[in-house]
């Protein structure tokens, strides 16, 4: 279990600011030797990810805040260059189970509006991680990026962002 520190990049690199959003992290994983170096970490991941931000939507100012819950399942491999130190990369999948927006100077509708966009409920991303073990405790650093697109066609310029996070937990080995 542990702390996620979110944000989100414009794909296109244009002028989309966002302040990063702290949330939970929580999950198990499994470590499968492949030898005394090289080994794959699968994990499951409760993350909560998303974003702060202010801007101008009609010529109504808002202040807004987005959380995402995800699912996320890297499938990392693991690099052992020496005992209790591991090196994790790999690719990761993400499920959105729930998306929740704050909008404070919207009206109603306006809110409905942005809470039905069309959001993908699979995204493929990228995790890199280092691991360090001392007896059964374990102390984690993750960072993650969307590689795929968060809308439902690829191509809506409505919701053009990716998430990227980086993960600090704390864990017990069994």
């Amino acid at each position: 279990a542990g702390v996620d520190f979110a944000n989100v990049y414009d794909e296109e690199g244009e002028d989309f600011v966002a302040d990063g959003k702290v949330g939970f992290a929580g999950g198990v994983f499994a470590t499968i030797p492949l030898g005394k170096i090289f080994g794959v970490q699968p994990e499951l991941i409760y993350s909560e990810k998303g974003f702060k931000s202010t801007g101008d939507i009609l010529g109504i100012e808002y202040d807004g805040k987005r959380t995402t819950s995800y699912l996320d399942i890297p499938v990392h491999l693991q690099i052992k260059p020496v005992e209790n130190f591991s090196i994790l990369v790999g690719p990761q999948f993400s499920y959105l189970l729930k998306t929740k927006n704050e909008f404070n100077g919207l009206s109603s509708e306006q809110e409905e509006e942005i809470n039905d966009e069309n959001f993908k409920k699979g995204v493929i991303g990228l995790s890199v991680g280092i691991d360090y073990s001392l007896n059964n405790f374990l102390l984690s650093a993750r960072g993650s990026w969307d590689l795929s697109k968060t809308d439902t066609d690829g191509d809506t310029s409505d919701i053009r962002y990716k998430n990227q996070v980086i993960q600090l937990t704390v864990g017990y080995i069994f």
